[in-house]
């Protein structure tokens, strides 16, 4: 099984950007949720919601294709945009991935 990079890069003030290893069939949220990386999903990470809504900077072809389910849940994202997609549905499937992660307070109650 390829290992790959996962860059996270945070619009949070005072957020580091994080490099990761990521394994081919694993999904951004499963590589937070490792790694104790806040990414919030609150439907458990089954594309049920839009909590999870992150966006690829790079590596867009290393990800499964976006599905019309998932088109719907971004759709009710905060900000979504034409790289828009969900942390639980970037599933790895060749090669290394960039993403930004939406400022979460919007969702924590701050």
């Amino acid at each position: 099984m390829d290992v790959y990079k996962l860059k996270i890069n945070f619009e949070e003030a005072g957020m580091e950007p994080v490099e990761l290893p990521v394994a081919e069939g694993e999904s951004v949220l499963d590589v937070c949720l490792e790694n104790n990386i806040e990414l919030q999903h609150n439907c458990g990470g089954v594309c049920g919601c839009s909590t999870c809504h992150i966006y690829v900077n790079q590596g867009m072809d290393n990800i499964q294709e976006i599905s019309d389910k998932e088109e719907d849940f971004i759709d009710r994202a905060v900000n979504p945009r034409i790289n828009s997609r969900l942390g639980c549905q970037c599933v790895i499937i060749d090669g290394d991935i960039e993403v930004t992660f939406p400022d979460q307070n919007q969702f924590l109650g701050h």
